[in-house]
């Protein structure tokens, strides 16, 4: 009987690993960029919000992510707007109302596991020290790992993460020091696909964009831009 058991349990395990896998270029018609470093992200049937500010819907999410207490990235009118009864809300530093979560550490919702991983200043450190514990998350579900980056700039963490899509900061004056340095961070992180965000506000450009994704596709990685919606 315990072998039958066990055969059934990896059956049902197994058919249900294959019913719901997806591929990265699936996976990507759930997410949709509101400009700077604002995601919506629909993975493993959670509605998921990454830093969201001056976003217009009020749908109740399921899962809010913040990386950072700066304003671009926290914004408690928003986090209000989306907020439902049900609504989870991690952020990445002390916030009344919200869950704390550190880089390390992980929570699941439903199908969907959220890794806190570190993100941080290299270089122009006054900006996001790493002793302040900030966070970008990577979401897996459905058999895609999908890495939100946050305030960063290329850390020596990256090399320890693998990823079928990656969103990368683009702003060199508080994230990375050049595109280039995106590049090489999407390079360490094995992205299946790269993406571009946190650029068009107070810096980066579009310019900066299409030079990061023509250098990775140049090494053979699909990268593209999300338009803003």
């Amino acid at each position: 009987m315990k072998k039958e058991l066990m055969a059934a349990m990896a059956l049902t395990a197994g058919f249900a690993a294959g019913a719901s896998a997806l591929s990265p270029d699936e996976a990507l018609k759930g997410i949709t960029w509101y400009g700077q470093s604002t995601l919506r992200i629909e993975l493993g049937g959670v509605v998921v919000w990454i830093d969201p500010v001056n976003v217009s819907t009020t749908e109740a999410a399921d899962l809010i992510l913040i990386t950072h207490d700066h304003g671009d990235h926290y914004s408690k009118a928003d986090i209000q707007k989306l907020s439902g009864p049900s609504t989870r809300i991690l952020v990445g530093f002390d916030a009344p109302g919200a869950t704390r979560i550190e880089p390390g550490q992980s929570e699941r919702l439903g199908n969907l596991l959220v890794e806190a991983v570190p993100a941080y200043n290299v270089v122009k450190t006054k900006f996001h020290p790493k002793s302040a514990r900030y966070c970008g998350f990577i979401l897996s579900a459905e058999g895609v790992r999908i890495y939100v980056a946050g305030d960063t700039e290329r850390i020596p963490e990256m090399k320890t993460i693998s990823c079928d899509i990656v969103f990368l900061p683009l702003g060199q004056t508080f994230t990375m020091g050049s595109p280039d340095e995106a590049v090489q961070a999407a390079l360490d992180v094995k992205a299946g696909i790269a993406i571009p965000y946190h650029y068009g506000l107070y810096e980066g450009t579009e310019a900066d964009a299409d030079h990061f994704v023509a250098a990775l596709k140049a090494k053979g990685v699909k990268a593209l831009r999300l338009p803003k919606r």
